[in-house]
Order: C-alpha cells, then sequence, then structure tokens
C-alpha cells in the first residue's frame, strides 16, 4: 500500500472519529438542552400573537381599565396605596390656611398599625379656636375622599381677651385621627380629585346663652337706659340720653345692645328689645307731655 493511499485512509479514519464522537456529544450530552430550547420555542410559537390583535387587545384592556377608575372615584371614599405620612401634615395646613388667627391646630405623628388587609396612621391633633372652624376641620377630615376618621375627639371651653378687653368664646379641642392606606392599588382611581369639603356656618353650640361680659358701646349709639322720648315725628323719634345727647332713630335702627322695634304714634310711645348678655329685656319710652295749669 503507497503512501498516499494510506494518507487517504488515515483522513477518513479521523473524519469518521471526529463524527462520532461529536455525534456522542450532541446526542448525549446536548441532547437534554436542545429538547428544552425546542419546548420553549414551541412555546413561543403558540404564543406568539399578531400585532393588530395584540393592538386590539390593548384598547380593551384601558377601556376596562378606564371603566374601574371612573367606579373608584364616583365612590365618596377611596383608600389609597401606600401613602406617605407627610401627606397628613400638608392636609392639614391646606386646611387652616384661610382660619382665622384665633384658631391654632398642632400636629403629632403617633404610629403606623395594621387593621386586617389595611394600615392606618395615627395623629394627635390638640388646638382650639372659633367653634366653627374647628367644625370645619373635624368636616374636613371626615370627608376627604382619601379615607380618614376621627377615632376619639374631646371638646372644652375656652376663653380668650381681644386687645380691646372683649371676650372671645372658642372651643378646645383634642382628637385622634386615624389615615388609612393600602400595600395596593385596587381601592383608589390613579388620578386623584379630593372632594368639596367647604361648610357654611354653624350655630355655635358652646356661645354661653348668658354672659357676665356686656360689649362698650364703642360705636356711640343711642343707650335706652334712662334715655327720654322728645318727639315723634314722621320720620322717627327724638331721644336724648342720660348724657344729654339727641339722637334721630326710626323703626328697625340699631341702638346700643338692641333696636327699635315698634313707633306707636296713637300712644306716643316707642319700643326697644335689648339683648344683655343673653338676658333679652323689653324697653318701652313714653312721651311726657307737660301739664299746664
Amino acid at each position: 500500500m503507497n503512501k498516499k493511499i494510506r494518507s487517504t485512509l488515515g483522513l477518513v479514519a479521523l473524519l469518521l472519529l471526529i463524527l462520532i464522537v461529536g455525534g456522542i456529544y450532541i446526542f448525549v450530552f446536548q441532547g437534554k438542552s436542545i429538547s428544552e430550547k425546542r419546548e420553549k420555542l414551541e412555546e413561543l410559537n403558540a404564543n406568539a400573537y399578531d400585532p393588530e390583535e395584540l393592538s386590539a387587545r390593548y384598547q380593551g384592556l384601558l377601556k376596562r381599565s378606564a371603566e374601574l377608575d371612573s367606579i373608584l372615584a364616583s365612590r365618596k371614599f377611596n383608600i389609597p396605596q401606600n401613602l406617605s405620612s407627610i401627606k397628613f401634615f400638608n392636609f392639614v395646613n391646606g386646611i387652616v390656611t384661610n382660619f382665622s388667627g384665633l384658631t391654632t391646630v398642632n400636629v403629632e405623628y403617633i404610629d403606623q398599625k395594621q387593621d386586617k388587609e389595611f394600615f392606618f396612621y395615627d395623629y394627635k391633633l390638640t388646638g382650639g379656636g372659633t367653634y366653627n372652624e374647628v367644625y370645619k376641620l373635624i368636616y374636613a377630615i371626615e370627608q376627604s375622599k382619601e379615607l380618614k376618621k376621627v377615632h376619639a375627639l374631646s371638646l372644652g371651653n375656652l376663653i380668650k381677651t381681644d386687645p380691646e378687653d372683649i371676650p372671645q368664646f372658642l372651643v378646645s379641642f383634642e382628637m385622634t385621627v386615624r389615615i388609612y392606606f393600602s400595600s395596593d392599588n385596587r381601592f383608589a382611581p390613579a388620578e386623584f380629585k379630593e372632594n368639596n369639603l367647604s361648610t357654611g356656618p354653624i350655630y355655635d353650640a358652646f356661645y354661653p346663652l348668658i354672659r357676665n361680659e356686656i360689649p362698650p358701646n364703642i360705636d356711640d349709639l343711642l343707650d335706652v337706659q334712662g334715655a327720654k322720648l322728645l318727639a315723634l315725628i314722621p320720620e322717627g323719634a327724638f331721644i336724648a340720653d342720660t348724657k344729654g345727647n339727641t339722637y334721630l332713630v326710626w323703626e328697625g335702627e340699631q341702638v346700643y345692645l338692641g333696636y327699635l322695634t315698634k313707633i306707636d304714634y296713637n300712644n306716643s310711645s316707642v319700643s326697644f328689645i335689648l339683648n344683655k348678655g343673653g338676658i333679652i329685656e323689653r324697653v318701652n319710652l313714653e312721651l311726657v307731655r307737660e301739664v299746664t295749669n
């Protein structure tokens, strides 16, 4: 056998060896990996969607999301997701911005707790102010879109005097407020919109019906006590107070602590109604005629 034939047989043998080793590596060592990749490819091919079909599904999901947001937004209260503990401080600041200087509110963060599947922050609010402004604060907390609840409340009387020593009948308060939130976004819409938190004035239940303090006559109005009816004319009545000052007053006009309610021309008299610290008093003045001999 010549050298050329031996070289050709050697190359053929080497090629067969490479094929055998490659086959063993592919089918034995890589067979499992190839099988897994083939199954993955079949799964991807089975889940492959047409772009137009994907777009149509996206639009449907977008519409459904908007409907759910609309339902959540129409609810009176929502429970937001992962609420910051600082947000309530900003909420209170926004409420008290337009309050008078008579009202003060202090906010203190207490703790974070869990109530079943929800969480809540506890805050302590203390201060004092006018009855209507304290009511507005409580109303805003209770009616806010993001769920807030006054858990405990204590009210009391508070009296201060202004620079003119006129008493101001205020209300002191101490309350615990709970702010609820959730760990997911199922209970609140994507866009937040606050409820209407405005409220009109209400009757001050803490204002005393009878008071020892009577406001001073700083407007120099007619003081009816001890006054005399001088004359009646079509335009009203001439009345002189104890200091000799003369006033022309008519029905409905304000006097010190009250109003002129009636001018009786037939009986030559005038009637007043006065509020003396919560005590209502009616005063009548009659025209005194001089008797001549």
